[in-house]
């Protein structure tokens, strides 16, 4: 049985790999697929261990990573500009130069062969044209086999998760230091980047986010479905007095990454911040919309099971205690937001359609608005076990309490 213990210790990289690869490959004789074909960078770093450009570069022709799964392969194929961030246990025959997606793709599908059934994540024009105009190659979605490999993760995977958690929350109290009228969201931007690698981060996965949150919805950014606009990206703004600031970051740790969501409140020395009334009775409500879903979760609970549980404990006639653009509830893994994906406009058959099931990770981010009087926000991340849940993260709720 899972226990907080076996999530404390430090991961066994290359035995994830392998556990990983395997998953991939269940999946592929489940779909019947004679392989797969990635070229998007979480798929690729999950199937292969390859290490992928966190960056926009990551997505440009010459860097790249490209990989070739083959059903009963003991290893994947590699196409990188960078052999040197690829894992050691990957046989010679196995790393290729560089493809580019971009102007063609042959040489991969000439490894899996012709009259095969492959699954494919993504694909350019160029390899449209190539691949599947030339009918070289029978491609299908690859997102059932990837979405089912990566689903529920092993100890290791969970392991680097929490690290990437602890090392994202390790950050924030240099950051709540500063928080003050007259500092920048950008200031706040370069002191947790700097911190974040100082204390062993591999990456950064979100753009640091400090949105100063209006009283009322029709005083905020413009949106299609006019309910609260968030996020927006950093800017140099200015902070000033009472601001409340809704932060998000995302951090990597082994390609594995963390989401941290919380709410402060600026306030001028010498402070320290403190709540009204109001915002301890929006945190209180956030608190019991928590606990709420966190009864709820379990093996073989629904995803309509924890949208029912979150709204149970609020008046019939409030508000949805979560963005419903977005989520109640998501997933993190290789990527910062992944299945499961539950209270989203994808409406409530969809939600019903998730069962939760030992090693899922679940990111809880509640929101609590009062139109008028802004609101409350903040993200907790737990792991499903055998008989309910553990946490992986465990950052205090500053300024609102513990």
């Amino acid at each position: 049985m899972l226990a907080a213990a076996d999530v404390q210790d430090g991961p066994d990289l290359a035995r994830m790999r392998r556990d990983r690869y395997a998953r991939v490959q269940a999946q592929l004789t489940t779909h019947d697929l004679d392989g797969l074909l990635l070229i998007g960078g979480s798929n690729v770093e999950y199937a292969t261990g390859a290490r992928v450009l966190n960056a926009d570069a990551g997505r440009a022709a010459m860097f790249r990573t490209v990989a070739c799964v083959v059903r009963d392969d003991p290893f994947p194929h590699v196409f990188a500009a960078y052999p040197e961030g690829l894992p050691a246990e990957l046989p010679a025959d196995h790393i290729h130069p560089v493809v580019y997606p971009e102007l063609g793709i042959r040489p991969v599908g000439e490894i899996i062969g012709r009259e095969k059934s492959v699954g494919l994540d993504e694909y350019t024009p160029a390899m449209w044209r190539e691949l599947v105009g030339s009918r070289l190659v029978d491609f299908v979605d690859a997102s059932p086999v990837m979405s089912a490999a990566r689903l529920c993760k092993t100890v290791d995977e969970l392991r680097c998760i929490r690290m990437a958690q602890h090392v994202n929350e390790q950050a924030m109290p240099d950051v709540e230091a500063v928080l003050r009228p007259g500092v920048r969201q950008t200031d706040l931007s370069g002191l947790f980047l700097r911190r974040i690698f100082e204390l062993g981060a591999t990456g950064n996965a979100v753009d640091p986010i400090w949105q100063v949150m209006p009283d009322r919805i029709s005083d905020g950014p413009w949106t299609v479905h006019g309910d609260v606009a968030f996020p927006t990206a950093t800017t140099d703004a200015m902070l000033r007095d009472g601001d409340v600031v809704w932060v998000d970051t995302g951090i990597t740790f082994c390609g594995y990454a963390s989401d941290f969501g919380r709410t402060w409140l600026v306030c001028a020395p010498p402070g320290p911040p403190r709540p009204t009334g109001a915002q301890l009775d929006q945190f209180a409500r956030w608190r019991a919309v928590v606990e709420a879903v966190l009864d709820t979760v379990k093996p073989g609970a629904t995803g309509g099971d924890l949208t029912r549980a979150a709204r149970s404990v609020l008046p019939a006639d409030a508000r949805t205690p979560w963005l419903e653009h977005f989520y109640l509830v998501h997933g993190v893994g290789v990527d910062s937001a992944e299945m499961p994906l539950i209270g989203t406009d994808l409406g409530s058959a969809f939600d019903e359609s998730i069962v939760l099931a030992p090693g899922m990770v679940l990111v809880l981010e509640p929101v609590i608005w009062d139109d008028g009087a802004s609101g409350y926000r903040s993200e907790e991340i737990v792991a499903v076990t055998d008989s309910g849940w553990i946490p992986l993260s465990d950052h205090p709720y500053w300024p609102f309490g513990s």
